[in-house]
This record gives C-alpha cells, structure tokens and sequence, in this order.
C-alpha cells in the first residue's frame, strides 16, 4: 500500500478555556484529493494553522513523507512543500497581485523585472481560468479576486501538499471542473491536495476520501464512494438538518417593487464596472445573482444601497424614481442592506451588540427622542434579536469581535430586516457559515420572501441560488447575460448558467431584463 505523506496523530490544541483540536487524526495520501468538513468551530482551521507552522499543538505528533516535523514556522512549512490558501488571506493590500505572488514564492530579487513578473503571472491564471490583473493592488480587488490571488499564489510555487480553503468559492461551474483537473492532475503527478469546502457537491464529486471533525475531534474517516450526502450532513451537525427549500408559486407577483433601467456604474480603480444594467424585482421573489467575483455584484448592491453613485441610466422603488440616493435616505425608504464583509463594512468590531444593532436607525424614533437615545429601547430590541434568532453571545455589551461568524451575520441580517424593509439585498449572506447558521439564515430570507418583500441574492454557491431562488440573473462585466426562472432545477441548468457567467448571452436577454417574470 501506498506511504502516507502526511500523518497527523492525537493533534490536541488548547486555547485558555477551550479545547480546539482533541486527539485528532489526519492522514493524506500521494495522489488523491482529501476533503475536510466541519462546522464553523468544529476545529478545522486550527488543525490547519497546526499542519502550516502557525500553531505548535500542545499533543501529537506530525510525520511528512515519513519523517516527523517540527513545524516551527509558516517558512517551515513551506520549506517542506507544505502550502495553504488560507480562508482569512494573508496578501499585502499595498503591492500589487504579482508582488504578493513572488514575495510568498521568494524569487524576488534587488532589482525587480515587472514584466517578466506580469507575464509570469499571466500565464498560471490564464491556464487555471483564474482572471486577475497582475498590476492591481490588492486593495483594490474584491474578496472574490483576493482569493483567486491566493489560489494562484499556491499553485505558482508548486507545494508537494497543497492545501486549499473554500477554493472554487468564486468561480462558475466551468471553472471548478477546471480547476480540480488542475488538482488532479497534480495528484496524478504524486502530490496531496486537501481542500476544505462547506459545499458538499463539491466533494462528492472530486474527493477521493473525507475526514470529518466534530467539536474538535476527527468523528470519521471514509471512502468517498461509501458515503451520502446525508451521512456527511448528520456527521457534520450531529442531528437532521432539514434543508428549506421554497415552494414555487405558480400565481408569480407582478408588484413591482425594484426596476433597475441602464444603470452604469465605475468601480474603485475608476473603469466601469456595470454597463447598461437593467432588472426588474418583484415582491415575494427571491431574485438571485450568478457570476465570477469582480463581474459587478458588489458595485450593483452598492448602488441599491446608496452606497455607490451611477454615472447613467435609473432607479425606481415601487413606481418612484429613487436614483442616487444617499444610504440613509436609502434606509429611510424601505431597502436594507448585508454586505459581502459584514465585520468590515456591516458591523462594527469593538462596539457592542447593542450598539451595532441601532446603527441602521439611531437617528429616529424610537432609538431616537429628540436627539437623545433610548438606550432602554436599544437594549430590548437586542434581547428581542437574540431570542428570535439564536444568537449566541458573551453578552450584549461585550464586542461583537468576540462573537463567531455565524452569529455575527444573524445579528447583522436581524437588524437589517427589522422594519420589514420592501427591498433586502444580501450579499454573500451565509459565506464561509456553517450548516446550523446557514439553515436560519436561509429561513430568515424565506420568511422575508413570504412577507411580500423584494430580495436580491447575490452568492457565488449555485446550489443556494437554485434552492432558494424564483429567478436567476447572471451577470458578466457588468451586464446581464440572462435571467432564468426556476421551476425544477435539472444539470442542464448548471451547464446553461455556467455558460451565461462566461458571457455567452441569452438572446432574449435584453428582454428578460425589461420583462421580470417572461419566461426563459
């Protein structure tokens, strides 16, 4: 049989107060791609940052190509052949994609030759599918692009172990099969490739085996092809989760709420970014966003918002015209917002729960009494928001930065929605959450949908948009491709919407986007 190349034994990492990893067993093999799964907390991450020099366990020992390691250091690691994409990316914001690539790959020298750097660049993203400016200064890309930078930046330096956190988070059907013939390709040549995913597609479909962790410890190991999706699920949770799933409505709305007409947009580097949008929301639809990160999603949410000025074409909310309006006057009209960085942009770190939840209306009654808040008013809505979302919490006055992801996103979306606002627009609304904060997140959503509301999805997960949406709107360069209703999702509609992503445009586009609920 086959050598392992790594061997994870007993790992048991302790934090004050709390047990991350306990006792837990890891082993990848030459050749195949290995799957991790696990819900948020479940110790994922730290059995990683354990394997890539970030944390020393306090137990267990680590064997790589059938030494054992001390792993001292990320350089370490990477010494070794040890690399990782990491979920929260450790990139340099001020230098540019190339620059980040060669500093991780340490073939930087005195003098740097850009346009060999660019090319270089050039070349591994075109032959992955991976679209990235070389020039462009991290700040500057969303958090789609940043990843692909991360994704591009591990395979430039060719690891012996790859490892890869929600890697195809960003990327259309087309590109994910491409991207794992890239990975088996590279295990075909020898070498282990660990990706963690919350997509269980994904793994069904390219993992050769899967571990699964559970409150810190490795609960199962397994083949993927004596395993369900359903097994993994309940491994995962430790119960039945029960996926919600809308009814399709026959009898579809025809209330206009929200008509977008030529919108034209510039995005941060100062180019357009949306190019003669049009579409059309309807109350009591879910009117989901399909594209490759960096195609406008972010601008097109911004401008519901208020957050980001058109340059030309119109807005209207409920037949009137509401272009340009500034984000408080947008909050005041009825349209809420849950931004794709709900720490950096929806909340805010070191204020408390109580704080962050009266941000969208401190300035108006009831929060607000002639210019002076109601902090009693403040404190029951918060408690109000924890029972009916589960929010679990230190305590409403400590920092929101203490708090998880998933209970900081059900803290954002409850503030968002309270008010039955007629538009929400969620961004990314249940990104890099686990199954337990993703299922209320999306029955949130649905109740919303159920009250008449107009929702706009943008998510980078077909499965979710297809789940949960009336239509399917994919966007490229800013423009719309087509919009598809959905009625029975089949695989075709993954092939056809994938297409659409790539700027393969429907000809009857240009209607679908006048003509909201026109069939496909």
């Amino acid at each position: 049989m086959t050598q392992p190349i790594l061997e994870m034994r007993g790992i048991t990492k302790r934090f004050p107060g709390v047990v991350a990893n306990d006792h837990v067993d890891l082993t990848l093999y030459p050749g195949e791609i290995h799957a991790l799964l696990g819900e948020n907390g479940a110790g994922k991450s730290t059995l990683m940052n354990v394997l890539t020099g970030i944390y020393a366990p306090n137990e267990g020992h680590i064997r790589f190509k059938g030494q054992p390691v001390d792993l001292k250091s990320p350089k370490s690691a990477v010494d070794l052949g040890i690399g990782m994409v990491h979920q929260h990316f450790k990139l340099i914001e001020p230098l540019t994609v190339a620059e980040n690539v060669f500093l991780y790959s340490g073939r930087c020298k005195a003098m740097l030759n850009t346009r060999d750097m660019n090319q270089c660049i050039k070349e591994c993203s075109e032959n992955l599918n991976l679209k990235v400016d070389p020039n462009a200064k991290i700040w500057q890309l969303s958090v789609g692009e940043q990843q692909r930078v991360e994704i591009i930046k591990l395979l430039f330096c060719g690891a012996e172990l790859m490892i890869l956190d929600e890697p195809t988070a960003v990327l259309t059907p087309q590109e994910t099969v491409e991207l794992f013939k890239t990975l088996r390709k590279m295990a075909d040549q020898g070498k282990s490739v660990l990706f963690i995913t919350h997509k269980l597609y994904e793994v069904m479909t390219f993992a050769d085996r899967i571990t699964v962790l559970r409150n810190g410890r490795s609960v199962d190991h397994m083949l993927t092809k004596d395993t369900t999706r359903q097994k993994l699920t309940n491994l995962m949770v430790g119960r039945d989760v029960l996926k919600v799933v809308p009814e399709r409505d026959t009898a579809k709305s025809t209330r206009e709420v929200l008509r977008l007409e030529n919108i034209c947009a510039m995005c941060d580097k100062g180019v357009p970014a949306l190019n003669g949008l049009s579409l059309t929301i309807y109350g009591g639809e879910i009117l989901g966003i399909a594209g490759v990160a960096g195609n406008g999603q972010r601008e097109l949410s911004e401008v519901i918002a208020g957050l980001r000025r058109v340059t030309g074409g119109k807005m209207f909310l409920n037949g009137k015209e509401v272009t340009n309006l500034s984000s408080r006057d947008s909050i005041k009209k009825g349209i809420a917002f849950v931004p794709e960085d709900r720490m950096g942009m929806g909340l805010v770190a070191n204020l408390d729960m109580v704080d962050n939840a009266m941000l969208r209306d401190y300035d108006v009654p009831p929060i607000n009494r002639k210019g002076i808040l109601n902090k009693k008013e403040a404190i029951r809505r918060t408690e109000s928001f924890v029972k009916a979302h589960d929010i679990k919490n230190a305590g409403i006055k400590k920092p929101v930065r203490l708090m998880s992801g998933g209970n900081l996103q059900k803290l954002l979306i409850a503030r968002e929605i309270h008010g039955n606002p007629d538009v929400v627009v969620a961004a990314y609304p249940v990104h890099g959450l686990d199954i337990g904060a993703t299922e209320t997140i999306h029955k949130v959503l649905m109740e919303q949908r159920a009250r008449g509301a107009a929702i706009l999805l943008i998510s980078e997960d077909l499965e979710e948009l297809f789940e949960l949406s009336d239509r399917v709107a994919a966007l490229y360069e800013g423009e719309v491709m087509g919009i598809i209703p959905i009625e029975k999702v089949t695989e075709e509609m993954y092939t056809r919407v994938g297409s659409l992503m790539l700027g393969d445009r429907e000809e009857s586009a240009a209607k679908e986007q006048t003509g909201g609920m026109a069939e496909a």
